[in-house]
Protein backbone atom coordinates (compact mmCIF):
# COMPACT_ATOMS: atom_id res chain seq x y z
CA UNK A 1 0.00 0.00 0.00
CA UNK A 2 1.58 3.34 -0.56
CA UNK A 3 2.22 5.97 1.95
CA UNK A 4 -1.12 7.81 2.50
CA UNK A 5 -0.69 12.20 3.77
CA UNK A 6 -1.75 12.66 7.25
CA UNK A 7 -5.52 13.04 7.81
CA UNK A 8 -6.27 16.87 8.44
CA UNK A 9 -9.08 16.49 10.53
CA UNK A 10 -10.30 14.59 13.22
CA UNK A 11 -13.36 13.60 11.50
CA UNK A 12 -10.71 12.46 8.66
CA UNK A 13 -8.48 10.45 11.39
CA UNK A 14 -12.00 8.73 12.29
CA UNK A 15 -12.67 7.66 9.10
CA UNK A 16 -9.16 6.43 8.65
CA UNK A 17 -9.70 4.33 11.45
CA UNK A 18 -12.70 2.76 10.85
CA UNK A 19 -11.55 1.96 7.38
CA UNK A 20 -9.21 -1.15 9.40
CA UNK A 21 -12.33 -1.48 11.34
CA UNK A 22 -10.99 -0.03 14.61
CA UNK A 23 -14.05 2.04 16.47
CA UNK A 24 -12.33 5.10 17.79
CA UNK A 25 -14.09 7.31 20.43
CA UNK A 26 -13.94 11.03 19.82
CA UNK A 27 -11.59 12.14 22.47
CA UNK A 28 -9.09 9.43 21.64
CA UNK A 29 -9.35 10.58 18.15
CA UNK A 30 -8.39 13.82 18.57
CA UNK A 31 -5.41 12.86 20.99
CA UNK A 32 -4.24 10.79 18.05
CA UNK A 33 -4.89 13.40 15.42
CA UNK A 34 -2.97 16.19 17.98
CA UNK A 35 -0.25 13.86 18.41
CA UNK A 36 0.26 13.25 14.01
CA UNK A 37 -0.38 16.65 13.51
CA UNK A 38 2.56 18.09 15.94
CA UNK A 39 5.00 15.45 15.55
CA UNK A 40 4.80 14.10 19.32
CA UNK A 41 4.72 10.85 20.88
CA UNK A 42 1.02 8.63 21.81
CA UNK A 43 1.13 7.43 25.50
CA UNK A 44 -1.95 5.28 25.60
CA UNK A 45 -2.82 3.70 28.83
CA UNK A 46 -5.80 1.17 30.21
CA UNK A 47 -6.65 -1.79 31.07
CA UNK A 48 -5.33 -4.89 28.96
CA UNK A 49 -7.50 -5.90 26.17
CA UNK A 50 -9.11 -2.28 25.37
CA UNK A 51 -7.52 -1.72 22.13
CA UNK A 52 -4.56 -0.08 22.63
CA UNK A 53 -1.93 -2.12 20.25
CA UNK A 54 -4.20 -1.99 17.76
CA UNK A 55 -4.31 1.46 17.21
CA UNK A 56 -0.33 1.69 15.78
CA UNK A 57 -1.67 -1.29 13.91
CA UNK A 58 -4.21 0.52 12.72
CA UNK A 59 -2.83 3.91 12.23
CA UNK A 60 0.15 1.83 10.05
CA UNK A 61 -1.89 0.07 7.92
CA UNK A 62 -4.13 3.30 6.97
CA UNK A 63 -1.34 5.36 6.07
CA UNK A 64 0.95 2.89 4.22
CA UNK A 65 3.65 2.70 6.68
CA UNK A 66 5.63 -0.05 7.98
CA UNK A 67 5.26 -1.12 11.73
CA UNK A 68 8.11 -2.01 14.21
CA UNK A 69 7.29 -3.42 17.10
CA UNK A 70 8.94 -3.29 20.08
CA UNK A 71 7.13 -6.26 22.49
CA UNK A 72 8.68 -4.67 26.23
CA UNK A 73 9.76 -7.61 28.90
CA UNK A 74 11.85 -7.71 32.04
CA UNK A 75 15.64 -6.72 31.34
CA UNK A 76 15.08 -5.74 27.94
CA UNK A 77 18.27 -3.78 26.96
CA UNK A 78 19.54 -1.73 24.41
CA UNK A 79 21.21 -4.68 23.14
CA UNK A 80 17.42 -5.79 22.18
CA UNK A 81 16.30 -2.88 21.81
CA UNK A 82 18.08 -0.43 19.87
CA UNK A 83 21.12 -2.41 18.82
CA UNK A 84 23.97 -4.76 19.19
CA UNK A 85 27.55 -5.05 17.38
CA UNK A 86 27.61 -8.03 15.52
CA UNK A 87 30.62 -10.09 17.71
CA UNK A 88 30.99 -12.97 15.73
CA UNK A 89 31.65 -11.19 12.60
CA UNK A 90 33.84 -8.68 14.26
CA UNK A 91 36.08 -11.76 15.60
CA UNK A 92 36.37 -12.90 11.74
CA UNK A 93 37.23 -9.99 10.71
CA UNK A 94 40.27 -9.69 13.60
CA UNK A 95 41.54 -12.73 12.47
CA UNK A 96 41.56 -12.06 8.80
CA UNK A 97 43.69 -9.04 9.60
CA UNK A 98 45.78 -10.67 11.87
CA UNK A 99 46.64 -13.29 9.78
CA UNK A 100 47.25 -10.97 6.82
CA UNK A 101 49.18 -8.74 9.03
CA UNK A 102 48.14 -5.85 7.08
CA UNK A 103 46.23 -3.74 9.87
CA UNK A 104 47.21 -1.57 12.51
CA UNK A 105 45.48 -1.70 16.25
CA UNK A 106 43.51 1.75 15.40
CA UNK A 107 42.63 0.92 12.11
CA UNK A 108 41.03 -2.33 12.95
CA UNK A 109 38.80 -0.45 15.63
CA UNK A 110 37.74 2.07 13.64
CA UNK A 111 37.03 -0.48 10.67
CA UNK A 112 34.97 -3.14 13.40
CA UNK A 113 32.92 -0.41 14.95
CA UNK A 114 31.98 0.92 11.83
CA UNK A 115 28.27 0.29 10.47
CA UNK A 116 28.38 -3.00 8.43
CA UNK A 117 28.89 -4.59 11.72
CA UNK A 118 26.15 -2.92 13.65
CA UNK A 119 22.64 -4.90 14.16
CA UNK A 120 20.05 -2.48 13.92
CA UNK A 121 17.21 -3.53 16.25
CA UNK A 122 13.76 -2.02 16.34
CA UNK A 123 14.31 1.85 17.82
CA UNK A 124 16.75 2.30 15.21
CA UNK A 125 14.88 0.37 12.43
CA UNK A 126 12.16 3.22 13.37
CA UNK A 127 14.33 5.83 13.34
CA UNK A 128 16.32 5.18 10.21
CA UNK A 129 13.31 4.52 8.23
CA UNK A 130 12.69 2.66 5.01
CA UNK A 131 12.78 4.12 1.26
CA UNK A 132 12.90 7.45 3.15
CA UNK A 133 9.51 7.22 4.55
CA UNK A 134 8.74 7.45 8.11
CA UNK A 135 7.67 4.28 10.33
CA UNK A 136 4.84 3.79 12.99
CA UNK A 137 7.11 2.28 16.01
CA UNK A 138 4.75 0.32 18.76
CA UNK A 139 6.56 0.31 22.51
CA UNK A 140 4.21 -2.17 23.68
CA UNK A 141 4.09 -2.55 27.24
CA UNK A 142 6.39 -0.57 28.54
CA UNK A 143 5.33 -1.51 32.15
CA UNK A 144 6.76 -4.75 31.54
CA UNK A 145 10.58 -3.40 31.30
CA UNK A 146 12.20 -1.88 33.95
CA UNK A 147 13.36 2.00 34.83
CA UNK A 148 16.83 1.98 33.16
CA UNK A 149 15.42 1.31 30.04
CA UNK A 150 12.47 4.32 30.33
CA UNK A 151 15.95 6.56 31.24
CA UNK A 152 16.72 5.24 27.77
CA UNK A 153 14.01 6.46 26.02
CA UNK A 154 13.90 10.15 26.77
CA UNK A 155 16.39 10.97 24.22
CA UNK A 156 14.17 8.88 21.97
CA UNK A 157 11.16 10.47 22.54
CA UNK A 158 12.66 14.09 22.81
CA UNK A 159 14.71 14.33 19.78
CA UNK A 160 14.56 11.01 17.57
CA UNK A 161 17.66 10.18 18.25
CA UNK A 162 19.91 7.52 19.55
CA UNK A 163 23.55 8.09 20.69
CA UNK A 164 25.87 5.25 19.66
CA UNK A 165 29.33 5.78 21.22
CA UNK A 166 31.57 4.31 18.72
CA UNK A 167 29.36 6.45 16.11
CA UNK A 168 27.63 9.09 17.02
CA UNK A 169 24.09 10.25 17.13
CA UNK A 170 21.80 8.94 14.82
CA UNK A 171 19.23 10.92 14.28
CA UNK A 172 15.76 10.27 12.40
CA UNK A 173 15.58 12.38 9.46
CA UNK A 174 11.71 11.43 9.21
CA UNK A 175 10.48 10.91 13.14
CA UNK A 176 8.34 7.84 12.92
CA UNK A 177 5.23 8.40 14.85
CA UNK A 178 6.02 6.41 17.86
CA UNK A 179 2.98 4.65 19.98
CA UNK A 180 4.02 3.79 23.49
CA UNK A 181 1.33 1.13 25.38
CA UNK A 182 0.72 0.86 29.08
CA UNK A 183 -1.54 -1.69 31.17
CA UNK A 184 -0.33 0.57 33.87
CA UNK A 185 1.02 -3.15 35.93
CA UNK A 186 3.62 -0.33 37.40
CA UNK A 187 3.59 3.83 37.14
CA UNK A 188 5.58 5.22 34.11
CA UNK A 189 8.35 8.05 35.32
CA UNK A 190 6.38 11.38 34.63
CA UNK A 191 9.68 12.15 32.03
CA UNK A 192 8.24 9.70 29.61
CA UNK A 193 4.53 11.06 29.99
CA UNK A 194 5.77 14.63 29.20
CA UNK A 195 7.03 14.16 26.41
CA UNK A 196 3.97 12.03 24.98
CA UNK A 197 0.22 13.25 24.23
CA UNK A 198 -1.52 11.36 26.53
CA UNK A 199 -4.70 9.03 26.55
CA UNK A 200 -6.59 6.79 29.04
CA UNK A 201 -8.07 3.67 27.01
CA UNK A 202 -11.46 2.81 28.79
CA UNK A 203 -13.64 0.57 28.18
CA UNK A 204 -16.03 1.20 25.25
CA UNK A 205 -19.70 2.09 25.92
CA UNK A 206 -22.03 -0.82 24.90
CA UNK A 207 -23.02 1.15 21.64
CA UNK A 208 -19.19 1.57 20.32
CA UNK A 209 -18.63 -2.10 21.42
CA UNK A 210 -21.38 -3.65 19.79
CA UNK A 211 -20.02 -1.48 16.62
CA UNK A 212 -16.75 -3.60 17.06
CA UNK A 213 -18.58 -6.93 17.20
CA UNK A 214 -19.85 -6.85 14.04
CA UNK A 215 -16.98 -5.34 12.25
CA UNK A 216 -14.72 -7.97 13.94
CA UNK A 217 -17.02 -10.85 13.79
CA UNK A 218 -19.70 -10.29 10.59
CA UNK A 219 -20.92 -13.68 10.41
CA UNK A 220 -22.35 -13.49 13.82
CA UNK A 221 -26.19 -13.55 14.60
CA UNK A 222 -26.89 -9.75 16.09
CA UNK A 223 -29.06 -10.72 18.53
CA UNK A 224 -26.16 -12.71 19.56
CA UNK A 225 -23.82 -10.08 19.37
CA UNK A 226 -25.81 -7.82 21.35
CA UNK A 227 -26.23 -10.45 24.71
CA UNK A 228 -22.58 -10.96 24.73
CA UNK A 229 -22.12 -7.29 24.79
CA UNK A 230 -24.50 -6.70 27.49
CA UNK A 231 -23.31 -10.20 29.81
CA UNK A 232 -20.19 -8.29 29.47
CA UNK A 233 -20.93 -4.84 30.78
CA UNK A 234 -22.86 -6.65 33.61
CA UNK A 235 -19.31 -9.10 34.05
CA UNK A 236 -17.30 -5.91 34.21
CA UNK A 237 -19.38 -4.53 37.26
CA UNK A 238 -18.28 -7.67 39.38
CA UNK A 239 -15.68 -7.20 41.75
CA UNK A 240 -13.61 -9.80 39.44
CA UNK A 241 -9.57 -9.99 39.87
CA UNK A 242 -9.14 -9.23 35.73
CA UNK A 243 -12.17 -7.85 34.02
CA UNK A 244 -12.81 -8.85 30.67
CA UNK A 245 -11.58 -6.47 27.44
CA UNK A 246 -12.73 -5.67 24.15
CA UNK A 247 -10.46 -8.57 22.87
CA UNK A 248 -12.19 -11.39 25.30
CA UNK A 249 -15.97 -9.92 23.71
CA UNK A 250 -14.20 -10.28 20.19
CA UNK A 251 -13.42 -13.93 20.86
CA UNK A 252 -16.45 -15.11 22.83
CA UNK A 253 -18.29 -13.09 20.19
CA UNK A 254 -16.52 -15.71 17.69
CA UNK A 255 -16.62 -19.23 19.44
CA UNK A 256 -19.90 -19.02 20.09
CA UNK A 257 -20.68 -18.30 16.45
CA UNK A 258 -18.64 -21.11 15.87
CA UNK A 259 -20.83 -23.29 17.65
CA UNK A 260 -23.83 -22.22 15.82
CA UNK A 261 -25.14 -20.15 18.67
CA UNK A 262 -27.80 -17.16 17.83
CA UNK A 263 -28.49 -15.88 21.45
CA UNK A 264 -26.97 -16.66 24.68
CA UNK A 265 -27.70 -19.49 27.36
CA UNK A 266 -26.89 -20.42 30.74
CA UNK A 267 -25.88 -23.68 29.62
CA UNK A 268 -23.98 -21.91 27.16
CA UNK A 269 -22.46 -19.54 29.15
CA UNK A 270 -21.68 -22.20 31.35
CA UNK A 271 -19.55 -24.07 28.68
CA UNK A 272 -17.74 -21.08 27.12
CA UNK A 273 -16.84 -18.55 30.13
CA UNK A 274 -13.00 -19.83 30.32
CA UNK A 275 -13.23 -17.45 27.15
CA UNK A 276 -13.66 -14.55 28.65
CA UNK A 277 -12.52 -15.05 32.13
CA UNK A 278 -8.41 -16.27 32.73
CA UNK A 279 -8.59 -16.74 36.64
CA UNK A 280 -9.54 -19.99 38.48
CA UNK A 281 -10.88 -17.25 40.97
CA UNK A 282 -13.44 -15.33 38.86
CA UNK A 283 -14.61 -18.64 36.84
CA UNK A 284 -16.47 -19.73 40.46
CA UNK A 285 -17.11 -16.46 41.73
CA UNK A 286 -20.18 -16.81 39.05
CA UNK A 287 -22.31 -19.77 39.65
CA UNK A 288 -25.44 -21.06 37.81
CA UNK A 289 -27.93 -18.95 39.51
CA UNK A 290 -25.86 -15.80 38.66
CA UNK A 291 -25.45 -16.58 35.26
CA UNK A 292 -29.14 -16.82 35.17
CA UNK A 293 -30.42 -13.79 36.68
CA UNK A 294 -27.52 -11.51 34.57
CA UNK A 295 -29.28 -13.36 31.70
CA UNK A 296 -32.46 -12.54 32.36
CA UNK A 297 -32.02 -8.84 33.39
CA UNK A 298 -30.58 -8.51 30.18
CA UNK A 299 -33.97 -10.32 28.41
CA UNK A 300 -35.78 -7.52 30.68
CA UNK A 301 -33.82 -4.54 29.34
CA UNK A 302 -34.03 -5.57 26.05
CA UNK A 303 -37.94 -5.66 26.06
CA UNK A 304 -38.27 -2.33 27.89
CA UNK A 305 -35.93 -1.21 24.87
CA UNK A 306 -33.08 -0.53 27.02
Amino acid sequence: MPVQPLPESVDQLLQLLASQDYVAERRLATTVFLALKMGRPLFLEGEAGTGKTEVAKALATSLGRRLVRLQCYEGLDTASAVYEWNYPRQMIEIRLAEAAGSATRESLAQDIFSERFLVRRPILQALEGEGGQPAVLLIDELDRSDEPFEAYLLEVLAEYQVTIPELGTIKAAHPPLVVITSNRTREIHDAVKRRCFYHWVDYPDRARELEIVRRKVPQAAQHLSRDVVAFIARLRQLPLYKLPGVAETIDWVGALAALDKHSLDPETVEATLGVVLKYQDDLVAIDSQQIGGMLDAIRNDAAAGR
